[in-house]
């Protein structure tokens, strides 16, 4: 079970993430559930390249996952956005 606890604390921190920052950024060009699933990916993407950078050993590992994850969400989710806004013009 604590194997798979920092992952799932990057995939709901990152669908978080990621539709605060669509929300934010007023992104309508993808809806709800493309959000969050990009998010969630974004959050473990975030988590880990957090985790290999070394960002575990300033911050405890639950809050590093839960930040690499937000801001993971939020960068991929944001990329998706632009993406599928681009594709409709």
């Amino acid at each position: 079970m604590e194997v798979l606890l920092p992952l799932v604390i990057q995939l709901i921190s990152g669908a978080i993430g990621g539709n605060v920052a669509s929300a934010a950024l007023k992104q309508h060009a993808i809806n709800v559930v493309a959000r969050t699933i990009a998010g969630a990916i974004g959050g473990v993407a975030g988590g880990m390249l957090l985790g290999m950078v070394g960002g575990e050993a300033a911050m405890t590992g639950m809050i590093a996952d839960g930040i690499g994850g937000l801001i993971g969400g939020g960068i991929l989710s944001t990329l998706a956005g632009l993406v599928m806004a681009r594709a409709h013009r």
